[in-house]
C-alpha cells in the first residue's frame, strides 16, 4: 500500500496517458475507415492533458525537478540556504494551497450550477475534481522535497567551495 501512495501521481499519469493514447488511436482508425470521428474525442483529450499536466507537476515536485534559479542561494552559507529553502517552500505551498482552495470552489460551483461539458454532456465537475486533488498532491510532494532540500542545505558546502580543498 505504501508503494501505491508513493507512486500515486505516476500511476494516475500512466493511466491517463494510456487512455489518451488509446482514444486517439481509435479515433484515427474510425475516422480513416468511416470518414467520421468521435464527437467527444477533443474534449476528452484536452481534459486528459489538463490532468496529466497537474499530476506531472506533482512528479516533478517529488523529485525536486521544478525550475529553480539557485545563483543567489548557492552563494549563501548553509544557514542562509536553509532560510531561503524554507521561504521558497512556504511560498510555493501557500500558492498551491490557494490554488487547491479556489479550484475546489470551482468544483462546488460547477456541481451546484449543473454545468455540463459541450461534447459529452456530462457534469464538468467530474474532470475539475482532479484539479484540487492534484494541487494538494503537489503541495504534499513539495513538502517532502523541501524537507530533503532543507537537510541538504544544512550539510557541508559543495565540493570545491569554501575550504580551499579541491579548487582548481
Amino acid at each position: 500500500m505504501r508503494h501505491l501512495l508513493d507512486e500515486a501521481e505516476k500511476i494516475v499519469c500512466a493511466g491517463i496517458f494510456l487512455a489518451m493514447t488509446a482514444l486517439g488511436f481509435v479515433n484515427v482508425v474510425v475516422r480513416y475507415l468511416t470518414s467520421y470521428s468521435f464527437a467527444a474525442t477533443q474534449e476528452l483529450l484536452l481534459d486528459g492533458f489538463l490532468l496529466i499536466t497537474v499530476f506531472g507537476a506533482a512528479i516533478a515536485a517529488r523529485r525536486g525537478e521544478h525550475l529553480a534559479v539557485t545563483l543567489a542561494t548557492d552563494l549563501l552559507p548553509p544557514g542562509g540556504r536553509r532560510v531561503a529553502v524554507a521561504f521558497s517552500a512556504a511560498l510555493s505551498i501557500l500558492l498551491l494551497a490557494l490554488s487547491a482552495w479556489y479550484t475546489f470552489d470551482l468544483v462546488q460551483n460547477q456541481y451546484q450550477s449543473g454545468v455540463t461539458s459541450s461534447g459529452m454532456q456530462i457534469p464538468e465537475w467530474y474532470v475539475s475534481l482532479g484539479l484540487p486533488v492534484g494541487f494538494a498532491l503537489i503541495a504534499i510532494r513539495l513538502v517532502q522535497a523541501g524537507i530533503a532540500e532543507w537537510r541538504a542545505a544544512g550539510a557541508a558546502r559543495e565540493y570545491g567551495r569554501g575550504d580551499g580543498k579541491g579548487e582548481i
